[in-house]
């Protein structure tokens, strides 16, 4: 139902990005009060009598917008680009109501910048970092291979690099700064490496990152990375595996359901064998580190990834040495057993954010693991996984066979000590 406007609109312009024009005339005629950045005042060429307010904090300006919205006196607002594109559409709607916005977009930072590369991006993840935990971005730049990462500070370019660099080294980086700036846009390739140890300034609004290794198919119908896996818990034909050492697909669809991999999240596979659940989590959205200690099995879990058309970073190593270097997760799936399991559980559980589940074939280990689980703070739960699949017999007909029964256990980190888990700031 449309609701009465009861104070002037306000008018939204997008500007500075794409073309480096100011905004025309008519749009500024009659405002009271321009609200911007510093730059986009200077540019507006403003009469001496409006009155102006440089964004800096956003409650004092949206206070000060509330007296003039109030007595119905014009306001104009200037921002980069697409404005309702992670830009300020967003706050003026909460405080003011969409109803009484007036927006004029611009071309976004994101836009431009695939432009400048003569690239199309319907097949891009945009993702946020500014103000927000960078962790989530690089682990999106990992698992997808056309990213646009909108920068701020502390999670730049040099930050970006430095986490892919650890990672995912073959990534390309093109830094593009002060963009719709004829006299100082700069748009750069570098390697992540290269990334980490420059200083970039303070100029840089968009950082792509691009796996030029895994291209995506030419047609597209929806925006975004894909539609995702049409299945999971893939039959174990579908990986390379060394005598039936793989998780069966049972175990691996209860399994991910307990991970919940997606977008923005890390994921170890510790002991990962032909890398199964790795490569699962992967299809999923999540940025995956697969740690194996066989060498042919790391040559396995890359065959596997690649034959799947994602990225797993493996490390060849046994756990938990091997785990020094990662990343924090957010969850874990542990496989093997070995009287050393317990131990390992319960480094993973130290680190974790979110989950860890556990897939073991002895009973004896059971408790230990759980111990392992709750002395790190988690909620420990599990089954008993004895499955018995279709198996043909002479003369037609049917037989059950029985697979090996597997105990998978899980802890989920309780509220207390949980670390927060942010998803906004991915648009997909």
């Amino acid at each position: 139902m449309n609701r009465p406007i009861t104070g002037r609109p306000i008018t939204v312009v997008g500007t500075g990005t794409g073309t480096g024009t100011a905004p025309g005339g008519e749009l500024l005629a009659g405002a009271e009060l321009v609200v911007g950045g510093r730059r986009h005042l200077d540019a507006a060429g403003l009469p001496a009598s409006v009155e102006r307010i440089v964004l800096g904090p956003l409650a004092p300006a949206l206070d000060a917008m509330e007296e003039y919205v109030a007595k119905e006196r014009r306001v104009v607002v200037l921002a980069s680009g697409d404005p309702g594109f992670f830009g300020i559409v967003r706050a003026l709607a909460e405080r003011f109501g969409a109803h009484r916005l007036d927006v004029r977009p611009g071309v976004s930072s994101v836009a431009t910048a695939f432009a400048r590369l003569g690239l199309t991006w319907d097949d891009a993840v945009v993702v946020s970092a500014h103000g927000r935990d960078p962790r989530t971005a690089v682990n999106v730049c990992r698992a997808h291979p056309k990213v646009a990462v909108l920068t701020g500070p502390g999670a730049g370019p040099a930050e970006l690099g430095a986490a892919l660099a650890r990672s995912a080294p073959g990534r390309v980086l093109v830094v593009a700064g002060a963009l719709g700036d004829p006299a100082g846009e700069r748009v750069e390739r570098v390697s992540p490496g290269e990334a980490a140890g420059r200083d970039w300034g303070t100029a840089v609004s968009v950082v792509l990152c691009l796996d030029e290794t895994r291209t995506l198919g030419p047609v597209r119908t929806l925006a975004g990375p894909g539609v995702g896996p049409a299945g999971w818990a893939l039959d174990e034909g579908d990986f390379a595996h060394r005598d039936s050492m793989i998780t069966k697909f049972e175990v691996r669809a209860l399994a991910l359901a307990r991970l919940g991999p997606r977008s923005g999240d890390l994921v170890w596979d510790v002991g990962s064998g032909s890398g199964s659940v790795a490569v699962e989590c992967a299809r999923l959205g999540a940025a995956v580190s697969a740690v194996e200690k066989a060498a042919d099995g790391v040559a396995r879990i890359r065959a596997n990834a690649e034959a799947h058309g994602v990225d797993v970073h493996v490390v060849h190593g046994s756990a938990p040495d091997a785990l020094a270097g990662l990343d924090d997760p957010d969850a874990v799936f542990v496989g093997g057993g070995g009287r050393e399991l317990p131990g390992i559980v319960g480094r993973c559980a130290r680190r974790a954010r979110r989950t860890v589940v556990v897939a073991m074939a002895a009973l004896d280990r059971v408790p230990a693991v759980r111990a392992a689980l709750g002395d790190a703070g988690f909620d420990c739960d599990g089954v008993l996984l004895h499955s018995s699949r279709l198996a043909p017999l002479p003369g037609d007909v049917t037989r059950l066979a029985a697979t090996n029964p597997v105990f998978l256990l899980w802890g989920v980190k309780d509220a207390v000590g949980a670390h927060p888990v942010h998803r906004e700031g991915v648009a997909l």
